[in-house]
């Protein structure tokens, strides 16, 4: 399954903000620093690469299909996309094996925008998940952000994580939402099944956004995991034993919402335990999330105290 929001042809939901996007483009008003804000998985990066497709398109053949939400895939700046050879645009995220977007991604973007362009199209720069800029990262891209040469856009994603404020200030920010069955009915369009009869009712959650609900799957696939068997307990307990959570950035992040989702089916007011153990682990997964901490000795303690406890 290719879960690269570079590739997905089809906008699945977001069409509202697509078409406000697109709108401020065309009448000269669209803000030349987007940040997109909301849940990581709930399609910020799609949307962000259909309205770069859209612009790029304008005046090109086989350009992008406002009307049905749709790149099509004989387009020259699709194929350049993808490629990673498009002049007009440039793409940051965080490599492999690094827990932070390195400073020299951010001083090759510098030196990238401060060539000539190639042409009188606009150039943008997409740059996911940017709560992993590190600070010297952060400060080499502000120097740029906060005055960019003419005609360049840049578009930023943030998972609902902490961000510095000299950063956010600088952007417009979009909230990105959808609401729980806008979730599914996005992952059943894409997958032409009904997800709900492939994962165990234990493991699913009305917090799932399509991108976790399809990573999550994928993931199953790739590990041989039969998700309508195994129950929640159980699947928590070999993610974090057989240290899954490290080969997969966003599988990661699944598990917090996992273990989040285990407590909201276990605790109750008469497990005052359970109940403290809850605050303990909740107010240590959300600092380590916002700040990208050190995450096994953390899950390693979850599954001491509480799975096997």
């Amino acid at each position: 399954m290719n879960l690269n929001p570079a590739s997905q042809l089809i906008l699945y939901g977001h069409h509202f903000e697509f078409c406000n996007f697109i709108d401020l483009y065309k009448d000269r008003k669209l803000p030349n620093k987007i940040l997109l804000s909301g849940e990581k998985g709930i399609g910020k990066s799609t949307l962000a690469y259909h309205l770069i497709n859209c612009i790029l398109t304008i005046d090109e053949e086989n350009a992008y299909d406002e009307k049905n939400f749709t790149i099509n895939p004989e387009n020259k700046s699709f194929k350049l996309i993808l490629n990673k050879s498009n002049p007009n645009f440039i793409s940051i995220d965080i490599e492999d094996d690094k827990k932070s977007i390195d400073i020299n991604q951010i001083r090759n973007l510098i030196l990238s925008l401060n060539k000539s362009s190639f042409n009188t199209k606009p150039r943008l720069v997409l740059i996911d998940n940017i709560e992993l800029l590190n600070i010297n990262s952060v400060n080499a891209l502000l120097k740029i952000v906060e005055e960019p040469n003419d005609n360049i856009y840049f578009i930023l994603i943030n998972n609902n994580k902490k961000i510095l404020p000299t950063l956010k200030s600088r952007c417009l920010n979009y909230n990105i939402h959808l609401k729980s069955e806008e979730s599914f009915d996005i992952s059943n369009k894409i997958l032409g099944e009904n997800v709900k009869e492939l994962i165990h009712e234990q493991i699913i959650s009305y917090y799932s956004t399509p991108g976790s609900i399809l990573s999550l799957l994928n993931f199953a696939n790739t590990n041989g995991v039969d998700l309508t068997q195994i129950n929640l307990k159980d699947f928590i307990k070999m993610i974090i034993n057989e240290k899954k959570y490290k080969k997969d950035y966003f599988i990661k992040h699944l598990l917090y919402s996992l273990i989040e989702l285990y407590f909201r089916q276990n605790v109750s007011l008469r497990n005052i335990k359970l109940l403290k153990i809850q605050n303990y682990f909740l107010k240590k997964i959300n600092n380590t999330k916002i700040f990208n901490l050190d995450d096994e000795t953390l899950l390693m303690e979850f599954d001491d105290r509480v799975l096997n406890g």
